[in-house]
């Protein structure tokens, strides 16, 4: 998502508070060259493809309520906030790698975020509970586009997703989903 300036061509990054209100940061990479192939002869022969619906209006929001409905343990509730507080510059809780690495970090949204995510990992997955390997999975998404890297650290080649990996593995035990 972008936002386009009125009177100006191109696009451009959306302002911090804008990406907060993202669920999930998911890049998406060039496809291999089988799935390249599979695209362009579905999309420019004679025949229309055609979007199926998977859920209508009902059935989204009652997936979002049962998603809601899921129980979190206490253990994986202190592993978000662990997580999330560790990547705040300027608190308590800072994490000593974040305190001169990153120049803004994550808000309240981020914990929501990712507590919403795990219960619909889990719900997808078949699983009625999520764990802690669902925060170790989600957390990179979670927080990526939640956090900025300060001009000293992008200078030493720092990087977030090297910083979150290191914050999940602290926090979880686990290492992140990249």
């Amino acid at each position: 998502a972008t936002q386009n300036p009125i009177e100006q061509e191109g696009t451009y990054p959306l302002p911090e508070a804008q990406l907060d209100r993202f669920l999930l940061q998911i890049d998406v990479g060039y496809p291999d060259r089988a799935s390249e192939r599979e695209i362009i002869l579905a999309t420019t022969g004679i025949e229309e493809a055609s979007a199926e619906p998977v859920f209508d209006a009902a059935s989204l929001i009652a997936a979002q309520r049962l998603i809601r409905r899921l129980p979190v343990g206490e253990a994986v509730v202190e592993r978000i906030l662990d997580l999330v507080r560790a990547a705040r510059p300027g608190t308590e809780d800072t994490h000593p790698a974040v305190r001169d690495a990153v120049s803004w970090g994550p808000g309240p949204r981020a914990a929501q975020a990712l507590m919403l995510a795990i219960r619909a990992r889990a719900l997808i997955q078949g699983r009625l509970v999520p764990g802690v390997e669902d925060v170790a999975a989600l957390a990179h998404p979670v927080l990526i586009h939640r956090m900025a890297l300060g001009f000293a650290a992008r200078a030493e080649g720092q990087t977030l997703d090297a910083l979150i990996a290191r914050l999940v593995g602290e926090a979880t035990g686990a290492e992140a989903a990249a």
